[in-house]
């Protein structure tokens, strides 16, 4: 993180300070972005990272091997009907924008289920407008968020949500458009890499599991730019993430320190021969 001066007040639940739980383990705050030098002529980038999901505690593993970050599809998708009085005008009258982001909303799920293979897609955010309890909804915003490991599966994915959304659109006689927010490829780790952290995973833990992850991991910049990249994902206690309910248990960071011990070693090894 660029400003240094926000995690100088960051502190874990015992109240340590994130540089003196860093200066424990012979880490200086102030000289840690210089790591990013040592990735010039980098043979490899090994990660080990919170899973901030719940697959693997639903699974009772407490590692895994991920496969790749999602690539993603994020759209604002727009239903324009007509505001009327709530009170004077009959249900098969009305032109409501709202009618149409509701049933996209129940086919993207329908859509991740049918593509299956990790596929995920989420309507986070619904405006209406007028927005008052005595008109119909005349307009309707929503943000519609798709990922998947695979390019042309997620291009289908989003063809879909297109197709249904015309449909509905016409339906409920109301218009739809869409406008692309943001979007990113998928990117895949190395396979040899992979096949090293399961075999590592397995020799500590007994079990192992391969998954894909969200898109906003350093080691998706790293593997973009071209150096042989893999991750480990430890179990995340309850599967959350971005709260300060966040955590791991001791036990399981103990098993994935020393399985990267051991990804680390069947790596030298592979890269020195």
């Amino acid at each position: 993180m660029v400003d240094q001066d926000e995690l100088r007040s960051r502190k874990d639940a015992d109240g340590i300070a994130l540089p003196d739980a860093l200066s424990a383990h012979g880490v200086q705050l102030d000289s840690a972005l210089e790591a990013r030098s040592e990735l010039e002529g980098a043979a490899a980038y090994l990660e080990l990272h919170i899973e901030q999901g719940p697959v693997l505690e639903s699974m009772d593993l407490p590692l895994g091997v991920v496969l790749g970050t999602f690539g993603v599809e994020r759209h604002q998708v727009t239903f324009r009907g007509q505001a009327a009085h709530a009170g004077s005008t009959p249900m098969d009258k009305r032109r409501d924008a709202l009618a149409g982001v509701a049933r996209l909303e129940l086919e993207i799920r329908e859509i991740a289920k049918r593509t299956g293979q990790g596929a995920v897609c989420t309507i986070g955010s619904v405006v209406t407008k007028p927005g008052i309890v005595t008109s119909v909804v005349e307009t309707a915003e929503c943000l519609l968020d798709q990922r998947h490991l695979d390019r042309a599966t997620l291009a289908s994915m989003l063809q879909e949500a297109k197709d249904a959304s015309q449909r509905f659109a016409q339906a409920e006689d109301v218009e739809v458009e869409w406008e692309r927010i943001w979007n990113i490829e998928p990117i895949l780790f190395d396979d040899g890499l992979i096949e090293l952290a399961d075999e590592s995973i397995k020799e500590v833990a007994g079990s192992s599991h391969r998954l894909p992850s969200g898109p906003l991991h350093d080691a998706a910049e790293v593997a973009r730019a071209g150096v042989p990249t893999v991750m480990l994902f430890v179990q995340s206690l309850r599967g959350l993430s971005h709260t300060k309910l966040e955590d791991t248990k001791p036990d399981h960071l103990e098993l994935s320190v020393q399985a990267l011990d051991k990804l680390v070693s069947k790596t030298i090894e592979r890269v020195t021969g």
